[in-house]
């Protein structure tokens, strides 16, 4: 007979001690809060992808419209039933806001991430820019 099983009753046979265990769900504690604040990272920069391509989706539909009228559309403020309505939800739920404006023969749309800080802006040159305009403004910052 094993000399470490010497001396346990009949039944038990080698059972994990309490220590063991305790030890066992520290260390899945401790990695599952590794995984939850990975997860809210890629959270965030989800969020700031879709709010990148909902910019991108309204200046190639301002582009549309151009070509169409030879005027840049009004983007803000639409009915929640146009593109540039679903798509300024879309920058809201995400956590964005929808800035810029547009004119004759101009526009600056932009919006800032959800990684603060961060922002994200077009304008009708073709300029990419890190910082939201105003709601005013012809070109990004």
């Amino acid at each position: 007979m094993n000399s470490l099983k010497k001396g346990l009753p009949r039944g038990i046979r080698g059972a994990f001690t309490l220590i063991e265990l305790l030890v066992v769900i520290a260390i899945i504690g401790i990695l599952s809060a590794m995984v939850l604040v990975s997860l809210s990272s890629a959270r965030m920069k989800a969020n700031d992808t879709r709010i990148i391509s909902a910019v991108n989706q309204i200046r190639t539909q301002l582009e549309s419209d151009y070509s169409g009228t030879g005027n840049y559309a009004t983007f803000t403020g639409q009915a929640a039933t146009t593109n540039y309505g679903k798509l300024e939800a879309d920058i809201s739920a995400n956590g964005g806001t929808l800035t810029g404006a547009s004119g004759a023969g101009v526009y600056a749309i932009g919006s800032n991430l959800k990684t603060a800080g961060k922002a994200f802006c077009v304008d009708s040159t073709g300029k990419t820019g890190t910082t939201a305009p105003s709601a005013t403004a012809t070109a990004c910052p």
